[in-house]
């Protein structure tokens, strides 16, 4: 992942990683408004040595370099901690009052730094003074047992001095620290989401799944389709229409030495908007001037004559079955202009009816009589239906859906189109989020099937 592949996975991720700095933030300023102040006292004991011989000055030195850390580790001894509690009468323990102090040495130094912190800065300064005063003596205690003279002398160096201004919370940093570890936390969680995400986002997802078929579109999410479905229901500067005006260009560049004039609009799994872009991408072809006819190919769940307000009863089936005739059955959408036979009656067994050599001669004759034929299939992964339309028409357009049609679903499909030699022309990303599509200038997104309402 280079640099700008980077940038890419942080931009469609931003919501996950914004959430997780803020709530980062949000937790550390919380915690730092809750936590109870603590303040500081230090102390300073110095370790020195008391001989007038050179020679013994050298060695009790030595000792007592040698002992300063030794003495630090001692600072929370439970003799010196139950002298400091008693003295000034603390209501706490020795293993309390031992979380309460710090002895560090000074490096390269026989300094020994005493720090105390209390919510109370009075009492740290008091705990403080105590137990350097403590120390000391204890110091003196251990290296002369039995009351033996010792060279080695504790002194207080600094008396244990007071602050009032607290040691912590230290808000600012906290909040600070807090977001960078939230961003790097979010942008660590974004990369981890995007090496599992195994769904169609891009145009190299498509290339690499669809066996090099490429997209002629990339359809951005509107949140008003549901309200309005239809090409015709919007204004002609409105970024849908201007998306599929687009979709219809590029459809006369598809090949230019025999173009194709029968589609077939399927999609690997139910849900990701292909009668709407069935629909949609009729009613602008019709509006360039072609006689354009849409064919509801999905025998099992029509629904185009419900969204267009047409009649659903007469159709495809009732024409294979003689019932009706071709120019009895087809009717038309008095808005757009676009020519509709609809399914007719659900038959018992669609995948047989449209794989007779009936069904296959009704697609030709319907490319000589119209410029244009947009057959609207099932999808391909559930039943076959749609790849047997496609072998029968032209070819095969997919739609597939921004985040939710997986790379797997998108190769087998294609390879369902394969096994019985169809064309696939190529791919619709559809509702895809408009910072990815931005560089495309097509913006257009649709619902699923189900959510679209009829037009009366």
């Amino acid at each position: 992942m280079d640099l700008k592949d980077l940038l890419h996975v942080l931009g469609r991720r931003w919501k996950t990683i914004v959430s997780l700095f803020l709530l980062a933030v949000i937790a550390s300023g919380v915690y730092s408004f809750l936590a109870t102040p603590q303040y500081e006292s230090k102390a300073r004991i110095f370790i020195s040595t008391d001989v007038d011989d050179p020679t013994e000055a050298i060695a009790a030195n030595f000792i007592s370099t040698s002992r300063v850390t030794s003495y630090a580790d001692l600072a929370t001894n439970y003799e010196i901690m139950q002298l400091v509690i008693d003295e000034l009468n603390l209501d706490r323990s020795p293993n309390e009052l031992a979380d309460q102090i710090k002895a560090e040495v000074e490096p390269l130094t026989v300094i020994i730094n005493i720090t105390v912190t209390d919510p109370d800065p009075a009492v740290a300064q008091q705990i403080a003074r105590v137990h350097s005063e403590a120390m000391t003596d204890y110091i003196g205690k251990i290296d002369a047992p039995k009351g033996a003279v010792t060279p080695i002398r504790a002194t207080v160096a600094d008396a244990a001095s007071y602050d009032p201004d607290p040691v912590a919370p230290r808000t600012v940093l906290n909040v600070i620290i807090a977001g960078i570890i939230g961003l790097i936390v979010g942008i660590g969680i974004a990369l981890l989401r995007e090496v599992i995400d195994n769904t169609v986002k891009t145009a190299e997802h498509v290339d690499k799944y669809s066996g090099g078929a490429g997209v002629i579109a990339h359809l951005a999410h509107d949140p008003e389709m549901a309200k309005h479905p239809l090409f015709t229901d919007l204004s002609g500067y409105a970024p849908r229409a201007e998306a599929f005006r687009v979709l219809r260009t590029n459809l006369q560049f598809l090949d230019l030495d025999n173009q194709p004039r029968s589609f077939v609009i399927t999609s690997a799994i139910p849900g990701e908007g292909k009668t709407s872009t069935s629909t949609n991408l009729a009613i602008a072809l019709a509006q360039a001037g072609q006689r354009v006819l849409l064919v509801d190919g999905d025998l099992r769940r029509p629904r185009i004559a419900d969204i267009l307000g047409l009649e659903a009863s007469v159709g495809m089936t009732t024409v294979l079955v003689g019932k009706s005739t071709l120019a009895e059955s087809i009717q038309v959408h008095q808005a757009s202009g676009v020519s509709f036979l609809a399914g007719g009656p659900l038959p018992p067994n669609p995948t047989e009816v449209l794989q007779s050599q009936a069904t296959r001669d009704l697609i030709e004759r319907l490319r000589t009589m119209f410029d244009v034929v947009i057959i609207d299939a099932p999808p391909l992964l559930p039943v076959a239906d749609a790849a047997i339309l496609a072998r029968a028409a032209d070819g095969a357009i997919m739609v597939v859906r921004y985040g939710k049609t997986t790379r797997d679903q998108l190769e087998q499909a294609t390879g369902r189109l394969q096994q019985v030699d169809a064309r696939m022309f190529g791919v619709v990303i559809n509702r895809a989020p408009r910072r990815a599509t931005s560089h495309y200038y097509y913006y257009y997104g649709d619902g699923e099937e189900e959510t679209l309402r009829p037009v009366r």
